[in-house]
C-alpha cells in the first residue's frame, strides 16, 4: 500500500522560541543524493528493505519537494536493479577493487555512474554533484580516484554495458543458478530482464473498473484491477486515493483470494494480513473478515488503510503459528511470510539482501503456520496458501509436505482459468496440478506482474 505523508502540526502544537516569539525555522530540504548514500548504506551493509531504511531517514524524505522525492526513488531503484552492471563497470575502471574499508567512496563512485549510464545526466553535472558528497578527511582523499573512473565511465562507459549480460550481471549468482535450476535458463533470463525495468503501479477497485481505468488513464487488466503506466507517481495524490474508492495491490497480489471462490456472508480469515489489500478484497467480495498479524507496527498500516477505505473488520494482533480463533473459519487465505523474490521488479533491493539460507529459515515458519492454519478451518473449509516467492521450497514443494503429512486430512482442489477472470492468457498462469504461478516474465510486454504461488486445499469433511 502506498505511502502517505505526515501532517506538519499546527500553530499551536509546535514550540515557541520564546525570546523572539517566532516557530522554529523550516526544514532546510535534504539533498536527494546525500539520501541516496545513506539509504545505499543501510541497504547494502545493514541488510534493511528500501521501506526499512527510508523509514530511518523519513524526516528528510518529507522536506523535500515531490520533484526531489521521485528523483530520490528513481536513483535508489535504478542502482539496485543495475547495481552488477555499475560495479562491473566501476571495477574496469581500476586496476584493483575497492576494499571494503572503503565503502562509501564506491557509494559516490556508484551514485556518480548510474547517472553516468542509465539516467542521462550531462557528465559535468553527475561528476561534480558526485565528488560534493565526499566531504571528510577520511573521504576527500579519495576524490582523484573518483574523478579518474567517473571521467572514464563518461567517456566509456556505453561501450562496456554494451559488452554485458544485463538479465545475467544484475543478479546475486546463487538466485540466478537457483531459477535456472528452477525454471531453465530460457525463463530465468527472461524474469531477470523483467526486474530491470519500473513496474506499472496497480490498483483494485470497489467496484466500476472500466469507469476507473478511463478516469485515471489506465487499463483494465482483469476483474476489479486496473493498471496504470509506470512513472504514475506517488498515488496519493490520483483521484480516488482520498475518497477510498481503490487501494494499490499488484495484479498478481489480487488473485489467490479469489481461489476462496463465493466468500459473501462467509466467516474468513486473512492470515499474515498486512498491509490489508486482500482484506479489503474480501470485504468487497462480502465476506465477515478477520484479519491477523503478529506485527502491531504493520497492523497499524491495516487500521489506516480500511478507514480510507471505509470497510470494517475485525483486526487481531497474534502469532498466526500458536493463535486460534474462538469460532472456526468457513474459509482461510494464509499469504505467508516469505523470500519474496517474486517482488524484485518492485522491491530490487531484496536480491541484494536476500541469502539462501533466509529461504531454508521461513519454509520452516511456513511449515508451521500451515500446520496451526489446518486448525482454524471448518470441515469442508477452504484453505488457499499463498507466496511472493519464486522459490520451490516457498511453493509447491511446501504443498506437497503438507499433503503427505495429512493425508485423509486435505485435498488440493486444482484451479479453473475461468475463477481468475474470462481472459484466455490466464490459463497460462496455473501449473499441471491446477496451483496458481504467476512469473515476472508473464505478460512481460505489458508491465508484468509480481512472482506468486498460490494453491488452493480442501479441509475433508
Amino acid at each position: 500500500m502506498p505511502m502517505t505523508e505526515n501532517r506538519t502540526k499546527s500553530n499551536k502544537d509546535t514550540p515557541r522560541n520564546n525570546n523572539s516569539g517566532k516557530g522554529p525555522k523550516p526544514r532546510r530540504p535534504a539533498n536527494p543524493r546525500k539520501l541516496v548514500l545513506a539509504l545505499l548504506k543501510n541497504i547494502l551493509r545493514e541488510n534493511q528493505t528500501f521501506d526499512e531504511a527510508l523509514s530511518n531517514h523519513q524526516a528528510d524524505f518529507e522536506s523535500m519537494e515531490r520533484r526531489d522525492r521521485a528523483f530520490t526513488r528513481l536513483l535508489i531503484s535504478t542502482l539496485m536493479r543495475r547495481l552488477g552492471q555499475i560495479d562491473k563497470a566501476i571495477n574496469a575502471c581500476m586496476k584493483r577493487k575497492l576494499p571494503s574499508k572503503m565503502a562509501d567512496v564506491r557509494d559516490i563512485i556508484r551514485l556518480g555512474a548510474v547517472q553516468l549510464l542509465y539516467l542521462d545526466t550531462p557528465p559535468h553535472a553527475a561528476v561534480s554533484t558526485s565528488l560534493d558528497l565526499a566531504s571528510g578527511p577520511r573521504i576527500s582523499g579519495n576524490k582523484p580516484l573518483m574523478n579518474a573512473v567517473l571521467r572514464r565511465l563518461s567517456r566509456e562507459g556505453q561501450d562496456m554495458l554494451s559488452t554485458m549480460d544485463e538479465s545475467y550481471d544484475n543478479l546475486p549468482r546463487w538466485l540466478w543458478n537457483k531459477w535456472v535450476s528452477t525454471y531453465g535458463e530460457e525463463t530465468a533470463r527472461a524474469i531477470a530482464l523483467s526486474h530491470l525495468a519500473e513496474a506499472p503501479l496497480d490498483l483494485t477497485v470497489k467496484q466500476n473498473p472500466v469507469d476507473w481505468a478511463e478516469r485515471l488513464e489506465g487499463t483494465v487488466t482483469s476483474g476489479n484491477s486496473i493498471r496504470l503506466p509506470a512513472g504514475t507517481g506517488d498515488p496519493v495524490f490520483l483521484e480516488g486515493y482520498a475518497d477510498g474508492e481503490w487501494w494499490v495491490q499488484d495484479f498478481a497480489a489480487s488473485l489467490p483470494a479469489l481461489l476462496l471462490g463465493s466468500v459473501s456472508g462467509k466467516r474468513v480469515g486473512d492470515i499474515c494480513a498486512a498491509p490489508g489489500g486482500k482484506t479489503a478484497e474480501l470485504i468487497t467480495a462480502g465476506a465477515s473478515v478477520t484479519a491477523v498479524d503478529s506485527s502491531a507496527k504493520r497492523l497499524k498500516r491495516v487500521h489506516e488503510n480500511l478507514e480510507r477505505l471505509q470497510l470494517k473488520a475485525e483486526v487481531i494482533t497474534a502469532d498466526a503459528t500458536s493463535w486460534q480463533p474462538e469460532e472456526k473459519f468457513d474459509a482461510l487465505l494464509l499469504d505467508a511470510p516469505c523470500s519474496a523474490t517474486g517482488t524484485l521488479r518492485k522491491h530490487p533491493e531484496l536480491g541484494r539482501i536476500k541469502r539462501p539460507e533466509d529461504i531454508e529459515t521461513l519454509a520452516e515458519l511456513q511449515a508451521e503456520l500451515l500446520k496451526n492454519c489446518a486448525e482454524m478451518l471448518n470441515p469442508g473449509g477452504t484453505l488457499v496458501y499463498a507466496t511472493c516467492s519464486l522459490e520451490p521450497e516457498e511453493g509447491h514443494l511446501q504443498i506437497e509436505k503438507f499433503l503427505g503429512e495429512n493425508q485423509g486430512k486435505f485435498e488440493r482442489v486444482p484451479v479453473q482459468s475461468k475463477e481468475l477472470g474470462d481472459a484466455e492468457w490466464l490459463s497460462s498462469l496455473l501449473t499441471d496440478k491446477g496451483d496458481l504461478r504467476c512469473l515476472p516474465c508473464h505478460r512481460h510486454d505489458e508491465g508484468g506482474m509480481d512472482g506468486f504461488y498460490a494453491c488452493r486445499l480442501r479441509k475433508v469433511a
